[in-house]
């Protein structure tokens, strides 16, 4: 199919951008790195009268530490979170992620703000920024704000952006002594969307673990936090007994969908085996 005809301008400024959406009464879909929108539009599941293009505003673009945070650019292409020193140092889960989203020519145009923004719950990206405590900050016509990942995700393909609204970077913490990681998934191949997966960030300190955050992706309408197993490690050491146990305490944590091909059961057991591996090597990485 081919999309519907519509009106293209490419924004010079995020005023810019946010003043040619009203113009259109709404009528109008921001462009990124296109791998959402484009096939969206050939599939006539949107039909905008305008599409605005965002990929020449330059404070769109950049990655930088900032008082204790890394400040991370909605359109940085995701190829540079495995390329870009910057991430690799201090935003290491976006890197370890990265390998595991779709092939290198959709990495090489997606942008990470895009992944985030359309918040499919089967990404990689938006369980990273959950997982590492991210806050996403959005440019509004009234200003701009910063709103924590664990708010912003709201449902399958919904976020905390209001329409109009624009995404314009992503904050991360920079990691802390102890810190450790882990990200894997389970697919059918690799590139396809996962069945299930799984980003893991915690501390170790004096052999304990603390501050321990699991996302899980692909269990459910969003990035789904694992607080109930994120429990059962917080103050333990990481090993074969307490692994167990935040894998029996993610039946409080995951509640599925039932599908004639992939029963609810089958994710949640997926979700355990898959739990239990990342666990078992995490990385050290400050």
């Amino acid at each position: 199919m081919k999309s519907p005809a519509f009106e293209y301008m490419r924004a010079a400024s995020i005023a810019d951008a946010m003043a040619a959406f009203a113009e259109a009464d709404g009528d109008a879909v921001y462009l990124s790195g296109g791998h959402s929108v484009v096939p969206s539009l050939a599939l006539r599941l949107q039909a905008p009268a305008l599409m605005v293009d965002l990929s020449e505003i330059t404070t769109l673009s950049g990655i930088s530490l900032e008082d204790g945070w890394l400040r991370i650019g909605a359109m940085t292409r995701h190829v540079q979170a495995i390329t870009d020193p910057l991430i690799n140092t201090y935003a290491p889960l976006f890197t370890a992620a990265a390998p595991y989203v779709a092939h290198p020519a959709i990495r090489n145009r997606g942008t990470l703000g895009g992944s985030l923004a359309h918040a499919d719950p089967a990404s990689e990206f938006p369980a990273v920024a959950v997982a590492i405590k991210a806050e996403l900050e959005i440019a509004s016509p009234t200003g701009v704000r910063r709103v924590p990942a664990d708010d912003f995700f709201l449902d399958i393909y919904e976020t905390a952006i209001a329409p109009g609204e624009i995404l314009q970077a992503i904050y991360v913490p920079v990691p802390v002594a102890g810190q450790v990681i882990g990200f894997d998934e389970i697919a059918r191949r690799r590139g396809d969307y996962a069945m299930v997966g799984a980003a893991v960030q915690a501390v170790i300190t004096d052999g304990l673990a603390d501050h321990v955050s699991i996302a899980l992706f692909s269990v459910g309408d969003r990035p789904t936090r694992a607080v109930s197993s994120e429990a059962a490690l917080n103050g333990r050491v990481i090993d074969k007994a307490s692994i167990a146990a935040a894998q029996a305490a993610l039946s409080d944590d995951l509640s599925p969908t039932d599908d004639p091909q992939f029963p609810a059961h089958m994710r949640v057991h997926l979700a355990r085996v898959l739990l239990g591996r990342v666990l078992s090597n995490l990385k050290v990485v400050a």
